[in-house]
Order: C-alpha cells, then sequence, then structure tokens
C-alpha cells in the first residue's frame, strides 16, 4: 500500500482492520487512541483541535464505502457527537453487528477515593453497554490533582468489577486514603471542570493514558447527569482582611501554637510571625483549589522549597521562624480537618526533613526570582522601599544588574 499522503488517510490505513474487532467497546478504545494522536500535539485548546479533526475526517471520507472506512466513521460519530456531520453518519452495510452499539452505554455505578490530605481525588464510574454484544462492563478511573488544579490521568478499562475490588482493596489496607460511593453529577463536573484546564496546557503530564483515552472519557462523562450548578469555583476570591484576621487569631489560640512556642513569642518576633503567618495563606491562595487549612506533605514541600523562595524576601529571623510556624499551622489545619493522627505526624515529619534544605536555598538564594533577587539586594544595600528618592537613586545606581542592556 502506498505511504498516506494526508493524517486522514493515515488514520484510514491504521483503523483497516476495525471491522475484526470483538465488540463496540474494542473499537471506541482504537478511535480514541487514534484521535488521542491529534489531542497530543495540538499545542492549546486540545478538545476542539479533536473535534475539528473528526469534522474534516467525517467530510473527507464521505465517498468511501469500505467496511473499515464506514465504521471507523461511526465510531468518530459516537467519540465525538459534537463534530460537525456526526449527527448524519450512519453505520455501512457491511459494518459489524456491534456498530449499532456504539456509544449506547448506561451508568452502573460512580465512587471516589483519595488521599485524607485533599491533594488527589480519583474518581470511578462504571458503565455496561445496552446490550450484551457491545462488549463488557468497563470502568472510567479519571485523576484529578487539587494541587495542580487539573485532570492529572484518566483511564477507561475493564472489567469492570475487578477495577473496583482493587480499589476497594487498597483504600482499605491505607488508613490515609478514603472510599466512597459518589454523585454521578460531581464527578462530571469536577473531571470535566479539571480536564478543561488539562485540555489548554502547553504540555501534557508525561505518564499514563490521558491522551489515548481522552475522546473515549468525553463520551462517557456526557452520559452522567450535569451537575445543576457548576462544580467547584476555578477561581476563588482571595481571602478578606477580616478572614485572614480570624484565620490568624484562631491558629495563636490553639493548643498548636502553645506547643510551638507561638502563643507569646517576644516583641522583637512578631513581626516576623505574622509575616510568615501571611505568607502561609498567600500561599494556600495560590492553588486553584484554595483551602488554607489544606496541608500536606507535598504542599508544605511545594511551600518551603519552592513557593516561598520565588514569591518573598526573608531576612534572617524570618527564615529562622517560618518552618516552626508552618509546623504549628499544619498541625493546627490536620486536627481541624480532623485528620488521622499518623497523617499529621506525616506532615510533620516531612517539614522537619525539608529545614536543612530550606535554609541552604535560602542562604544560597537559587531559586530567587529576579524580582524577589531584586528587592533582596536592595533590602541588603541597607535601603528602605518606602523612601521613594532613596529607591529611584538605588535604581539609578545598580541599572546594569536590573537590564540586559548595562548602557
Amino acid at each position: 500500500m502506498a505511504t498516506p499522503q494526508t493524517p486522514y488517510e493515515a488514520v484510514l490505513h491504521a483503523a483497516r482492520d476495525v471491522t475484526r474487532l470483538d465488540c463496540a467497546l474494542d473499537a471506541e478504545m482504537l478511535g480514541a487512541a487514534l484521535l488521542g494522536s491529534v489531542y497530543a500535539v495540538a499545542e492549546t485548546d486540545r478538545e476542539n483541535a479533536v473535534r475539528e479533526f473528526v469534522t474534516g475526517f467525517l467530510a473527507a471520507t464521505s465517498r468511501r464505502r469500505s467496511a473499515a472506512a464506514t465504521t471507523i466513521r461511526a465510531v468518530f460519530a459516537a467519540l465525538v457527537p459534537d463534530a460537525e456531520g456526526a449527527g448524519r453518519i450512519r453505520p455501512g452495510a457491511q459494518a459489524p453487528a456491534w456498530t449499532g452499539q456504539l456509544g449506547r452505554v448506561h451508568l452502573t455505578g460512580v465512587w471516589s477515593y483519595g488521599d485524607v490530605y485533599g491533594d488527589q481525588t480519583s474518581y470511578l464510574a462504571t458503565f455496561a453497554y445496552d446490550e450484551a454484544e457491545g462488549g463488557p462492563e468497563h470502568a472510567l478511573v479519571a485523576l484529578v490533582d487539587h494541587n495542580i488544579g487539573i485532570t492529572k490521568d484518566v483511564f477507561v478499562g475493564g472489567p469492570a468489577e475487578r477495577i473496583l475490588e482493587q480499589v476497594r482493596q487498597m483504600c482499605t489496607e491505607d488508613e490515609l486514603t478514603w472510599f466512597r460511593t459518589e454523585e454521578p453529577a460531581r464527578m462530571r463536573g469536577e473531571v470535566a471542570r479539571h480536564l478543561a484546564v488539562t485540555d489548554d496546557l502547553g504540555e501534557l503530564p508525561a505518564a499514563g493514558s490521558l491522551a489515548t483515552d481522552r475522546a473515549l472519557v468525553g463520551a462517557r462523562l456526557a452520559v452522567l447527569p450535569a451537575p445543576a450548578r457548576p462544580s467547584g469555583d476555578p477561581a476563588a476570591p482571595p481571602l478578606t482582611d477580616q478572614e485572614r484576621t480570624r484565620l490568624v487569631r484562631g491558629f495563636l489560640g490553639s493548643p498548636e501554637a502553645a506547643r510551638f512556642g507561638l502563643d507569646a513569642v517576644a516583641d522583637a518576633e512578631l513581626a516576623s510571625l505574622h509575616f510568615c503567618l501571611g505568607l502561609l495563606l498567600d500561599h494556600a491562595q495560590s492553588f486553584p483549589d484554595a483551602d488554607p487549612m489544606r496541608w500536606s506533605p507535598t504542599v508544605a514541600e511545594l511551600f518551603l522549597l519552592d513557593w516561598v523562595h520565588r514569591r518573598a524576601v526573608l531576612d534572617m529571623d524570618d527564615a529562622a521562624m517560618l518552618p516552626r510556624v508552618l509546623r504549628g499551622w499544619a498541625a493546627c489545619a490536620a486536627r481541624q480537618r480532623g485528620l488521622p493522627e499518623a497523617a499529621a505526624g506525616r506532615t510533620d515529619e516531612a517539614i522537619e526533613e525539608m529545614v536543612p534544605e530550606f535554609a541552604r536555598l535560602y542562604s544560597t538564594g537559587e531559586r530567587r526570582s529576579p524580582a524577589t533577587a531584586a528587592v533582596a539586594q536592595l533590602m541588603a544595600d541597607g535601603v528602605d522601599p518606602d523612601d521613594p528618592a532613596a529607591l529611584d537613586a538605588w535604581i539609578e545606581a545598580n541599572r546594569h544588574r536590573l537590564t540586559d542592556d548595562p548602557a
């Protein structure tokens, strides 16, 4: 066979054996994998890129009458029903019997599970075809990462009962995970909301089956009822001054603040204490799913070994106090959220282990952003940032440091 000349010809060639598959599920998985290559190479708005490709494919292959061509057209129409022309696609006379079952599934169960810290939530839904010839009952699993704010991975496969049992067993054996039945509308809302962010990433997460299963996941999510209102808040408003004050006062009156000696610090340390508490609240607000009381080993690492160095200028007193403030706040948050003692202990141990690296990064300044490095240098030179004249003089004297042009 000649080398395919267009992407559409390449897809037709790759799908040449689609009619030999055993069921609709196998065909839908093949179709999703083929569309996954389109999804993966798109630079932005990947869902729309796939839709446009299917629209073009259906138009370009409209005169193809082979069984493989008419079948893969029906598969794509079932996977991307909002593509232009998809509603007019009908299986050909030579199409396999299972073609009539493409996309004809119903929901059989929904569950969710995740870590007690709230770093990640996975949603699991099981589906069965309306008729047995469509294929076996299968499962969709979607992993939402709340620290990044994306649906990090998706998977469709089976047997559904085996996957469900494996998840149940895993959660039963790990006290730091939870498992529950879930509302179908919530699953659709949460996975779709975070998946929309994933679709627009400049670079996709490297591991997993996100690209190959994305189209089939979208088709299965559409089977679930839509949420009555948008799930979650992708742009939570910043905490008000009153809310920040309430949180800080609540913490300073907590047993955890007393345990770490933060309830009655010396007057000379008060400024550093409140500065450090403000940094914790600012960092929490930087997450898509902002929650000032959600702390875990992962969140603590993001804060202590990355964010604070890029976003804040610490003096020696601040640097000395920050790990202690973080340990106290994380412990208080764990108690308020009712986390197991083992979970709170693991976070505290992780923070302790990070202190030497935090101190090293503070001393080297290697993770400072250019703006933070400039402010740090300004302070090291003894310039008052609130003195406009002194600030202008410093900028003029250090212009060669702040621009690429030494002139």
